[in-house]
């Protein structure tokens, strides 16, 4: 099972606080310091979420094997900040009130309706070309049980809410290691949220 103590925690935020504001600021991100100890280690994906005053302000990830964790994390920070459709870029004076999320996927894996735990587990369901992913705090978040998330991401995935029945549906679970700057502060170093 991947797992990640509190300094690699630390570290991947960092990692994602530094690309979203050299995103933001269109300045180039440097790889530096102790990030490198991260290098080898890879996951089967990560998304990063920000949130501004509470409120979502962007999310994007990615779901990819044999690439690094720290080259995931930072994509999907500078793309969250800059290219999640539903909002515009963050600004530069955005920076200082968002807090960033980010959960690190297990490989998705075929999983039966009965199977699901919501607020456990992440969701796919794709069908042809549609596809649409949940991350499992979504379903906390709103407190839904487990068919009414199946439901949501099959919405998400623009198909109808019931297509988890129809055989050419493919459902995937996944877990996530789910963490917020709030939870683990980082160390003190330029550009880091106090």
């Amino acid at each position: 099972m991947f797992s990640l103590d509190n300094r690699e925690k630390q570290l991947l935020l960092g990692i994602a606080r530094r690309s979203m504001t050299s995103a933001v600021a269109r300045l180039e991100s440097e790889k530096e310091g102790p990030e490198r100890e991260l290098g080898t280690k890879q996951c089967a994906g990560a998304f990063v979420t920000l949130r501004r005053q509470g409120r979502l302000r962007g999310c994007i990830g990615q779901i990819v094997l044999g690439i690094s964790i720290v080259d995931v994390v930072s994509y999907s920070a500078a793309a969250a900040a800059l290219e999640d459709p539903r909002f515009r870029p963050v600004q530069i004076d955005e920076l200082a009130e968002i807090e960033i999320e980010l959960s690190i996927l297990s490989a998705p894996e075929e999983i039966q309706a009965h199977e699901i735990e919501a607020g456990r587990h992440g969701l796919i369901v794709s069908r042809g070309s549609q596809r649409g992913l949940l991350l499992p705090q979504v379903a906390a978040e709103h407190r839904w049980e487990s068919q009414r998330f199946l439901e949501e991401t099959c919405v998400k995935a623009g198909l109808e809410r019931d297509s988890w029945k129809d055989p050419q549906t493919k459902i995937s679970g996944f877990t996530a290691i789910v963490f917020r700057e709030s939870e683990i502060p980082a160390a003190s170093e330029p550009g880091s949220r106090q």
